[in-house]
């Protein structure tokens, strides 16, 4: 399971550095409008599409960090009821909301996947300045939810063979 916790973090990595990516974007941007006011045309005064362009950097970054948020522990958990609990309720608790949490994914996962083979059929492509085929930044977010598919299913096994809570809370990370 080590392999898969690498590729957790790999995806998390991948996010951080759109993320970085997205700031050196908008920082360009905002180089450009000042260049353009201080000495108009010298230099062009705007990069065409960044806004798409940070948008889906960002839908990227969110879904490929999702798996890795919450093997660390990152994901808000309402943990003030199930620390009431006993060890053996919190794990039931943890193993119904895991469950859950699992249908809801694989069902998301499965419709992103369906979402990209139809933008990919009917050459869907976004209305920006530059033209982007819309399955490329698809596929990014339904690789990042199979990875929390993924990450859940693994999740709920060790949870199953250590029969103790397994997510670590905001407290502990």
């Amino acid at each position: 399971m080590a392999i898969l916790d690498r590729l957790y973090r790999l995806g998390g990595r991948i996010a951080g550095l759109l993320i970085i990516l997205i700031c050196v974007l908008i920082s360009a941007q905002i180089i450009l409008n000042t260049a353009g006011r201080v000495a108009p045309g010298l230099l062009p005064s705007t990069i065409p599409s960044y806004a798409n362009f940070a948008g889906y950097m960002l839908a990227s970054a969110t879904f490929l960090a999702l798996a890795d948020t919450l093997r660390s522990g990152g994901h808000i958990r309402v943990s003030l009821l199930t620390n009431q609990f006993s060890q053996r309720g919190q794990v039931a608790a943890e193993a119904l909301v895991l469950a859950i949490g699992l249908a809801f994914t694989a069902f998301a996962t499965w419709w992103l996947g369906h979402l990209v083979m139809e933008s990919r059929q009917f050459g869907d492509v976004s209305s920006g300045i530059v033209r982007i085929p819309l399955w490329i930044p698809q596929l990014v977010m339904t690789v990042g939810m199979a990875l929390l598919t993924v990450a859940i299913l693994h999740t709920l096994v060790d949870l199953a063979r250590r029969r103790e809570p397994v997510l670590p809370s905001a407290g502990d990370v």
